[in-house]
């Protein structure tokens, strides 16, 4: 998963270096590294942090609880980019990009929980699983029990 981390960088510069947290000259929000865990950005500016997903591995990422303070910044959405384009490729992974607007000055906190096949059960592409705890550990003997998903949590402060 650290190697997932390394490579999942947001869709700023391109350098693995914050972009700033600004909206960009094209009006798209500025990008983050996804191990960038705390920004800092200005009221109503953009960003947004850039993950790889795979849905035929059942690789997925969520927006979940504890939610940003909404008064100091409230999540745009997300959007799915496949690697294969426009036609869907059988087991083609692809980006998924979380955009967050920063509303009023304060510091948030919010959190991303990482899914894979071994550490989530009940989940989908939209929704998260009921628990946030391992998976249940597989009945073959040389199976080794699973790890609880990983949560990346963020602290962002609007100036």
């Amino acid at each position: 998963m650290a190697a997932l981390l390394a490579l999942a960088t947001g869709c700023g510069s391109g350098t693995g270096e914050p972009a700033g947290g600004s909206t960009s000259a094209a009006g798209r929000p500025a990008g983050h590294p996804v191990k960038d865990t705390s920004i800092t950005a200005r009221p109503g500016e953009r960003f947004s942090l850039t993950v790889d997903q795979n849905a035929s591995t059942r690789e997925y990422w969520y927006l979940v609880d504890p939610a940003p303070d909404s008064s100091v910044l409230v999540s745009r959405g997300r959007d799915y980019a496949s690697d294969s384009g426009d036609e869907p490729v059988d087991g083609a992974g692809g980006r998924l990009t979380f955009t967050f607007e920063a509303k009023g000055k304060g510091t948030t906190r919010f959190t991303l929980l990482h899914c894979t096949f071994t550490t989530c059960q009940g989940n989908t592409s939209t929704r998260p699983p009921e628990t946030t705890g391992p998976s249940a550990t597989p009945t073959t003997a040389a199976a080794t029990p699973s790890q609880p998903p990983q949560r990346i949590t963020y602290t962002v402060t609007v100036r």
